[in-house]
């Protein structure tokens, strides 16, 4: 089996039950305890001769034990599939030339260790080894009739295996819990993030919508009421001034539908558009069709936005011309449609910063609807310049 195969759980696969301090405390009395029960109980145990051995080994299997306190990301599998092969044969060889029973608990310490931190195929391979070599070393040093007990008494040391794969499997759940409420907790946060540009978004068509149409509209009135002062024309200067004011008056209720619709009001749409058309100088101009229905209070607030950016652009492209705006519901949509002919009076030129039609597409969007605009290419209101928005029902 190739190398590679011999692995680690990962981070996907469980988290590591020795990997915080606490853990590895533990861990280290553990081996302590250990330590000492082997040290007191293992015979022969000496400078010399088979106590030499028997301390070497008991040294060896403490190392190998010790393993446990080294979190499983600084042990590569390259490095510690070797290390069990090592512990394997440490253990077995222990059992094989001690003369006490407590040579054996190295052993299921390892065993258990190893079916935690192994995947399933490596881990078994190496636990039946485990069983076979402390079987074989025990029945070796069996005396007459204690064969068979000896040999069943090796087999049993690879069975801590299975609760090493229990926990494993154990810390693999936990460990995929935690990983999907972390991505749980990311998707959220970017939703939240998402939502705070799209509320920025909104605000700042709304305040381009309220100040730079409204003030764009009085500074044009202004200017042409001191141009025509200068002319020595008072009487169209007044009716310039007028019609400053009567956008300033606009301005504030356009503020108030716009602090309505942020405060989630209901918002009247026919009335409001109706007021809006009216302020405008456009009488008359709204024709409503099908089975008027209340709408949203965010679509309501878009579509009266939607018409005061065509009627902004109707005026300061094609001023004087006649405007014509039609509401029409049907089962499934609504329709918005703001028509604007021919100008009867000069444009405005080097106005508005091409905001308009972008603050459009973008309120449709969040709509779901679809918006078309353009001149009308024939029949009789050919040269019109026509904006129409539709949206779902």
């Amino acid at each position: 089996m190739p190398v590679r195969n011999w692995r680690l759980p990962g981070k996907a696969e469980g988290a590591d039950p020795w990997a915080t301090g606490r853990s590895r405390f533990g861990q280290g009395v553990w081996a302590a305890v250990l330590f000492l029960v082997e040290v007191f109980t293992l015979r022969p145990l000496g400078p010399s001769g088979r106590g030499l051995v028997v301390a070497l080994l008991l040294l060896v299997n403490l190392g190998v034990f010790a393993l446990r306190l080294v979190p499983g990301k600084l042990l590569p599998p390259r490095l510690f599939l070797p290390l069990m092969v090592v512990g394997v044969v440490a253990a077995a060889a222990l059992m094989a030339v001690a003369d006490t029973g407590t040579a054996s608990l190295f052993a299921f310490f390892l065993a258990a260790f190893i079916g935690y931190r192994l995947s399933t195929g490596p881990a078994a391979v190496l636990a039946v080894s485990l069983s076979l070599l402390c079987g074989a070393a025990l029945s070796f040093r069996a005396g007459p009739g204690q064969h068979v007990p000896l040999l069943m008494a090796g087999l049993s040391t690879g069975t801590p295996v299975l609760a090493g794969m229990s926990a494993r499997s154990r810390a693999q759940a936990v460990g995929a819990a935690i990983e999907a409420a972390e991505s749980t907790e990311r998707a959220a946060r970017a939703e939240a993030r998402a939502l705070v540009l799209t509320e920025r978004s909104r605000v700042a068509r709304d305040v381009h919508d309220v100040l730079a149409h409204s003030l764009a509209g009085i500074g044009m009135q202004l200017e042409l009421a001191d141009a025509l002062i200068e002319a020595g024309e008072p009487e169209r200067a007044r009716q310039a001034t007028t019609k400053a004011r009567s956008l300033v008056r606009e301005s504030l209720e356009q503020a108030q539908w716009t602090v309505r619709a942020l405060r989630e009001e209901t918002l009247p749409l026919l009335e409001s558009l109706t007021a809006m058309l009216e302020s405008s100088g456009h009488h008359r101009a709204l024709t409503v069709t099908g089975t008027v229905r209340e709408l949203p209070t965010r679509t309501a607030h878009d579509l009266l936005r939607i018409t005061q950016e065509a009627l902004t652009n109707a005026t300061r492209h094609a001023p004087g011309g006649p405007v014509r705006v039609t509401l029409s519901y049907d089962e499934r949509t609504t329709t918005l449609s703001i028509l604007n002919g021919p100008g009867t009076l000069p444009a405005s030129v080097g106005t508005g910063g091409g905001m308009g039609l972008i603050g459009i597409r973008e309120r449709v969007a969040l709509l779901d609807g679809t918006v078309t605009t353009g001149l009308v290419p024939s029949g009789p209101l050919r040269g019109h310049w026509k904006v129409e928005v539709v949206i779902p029902a």
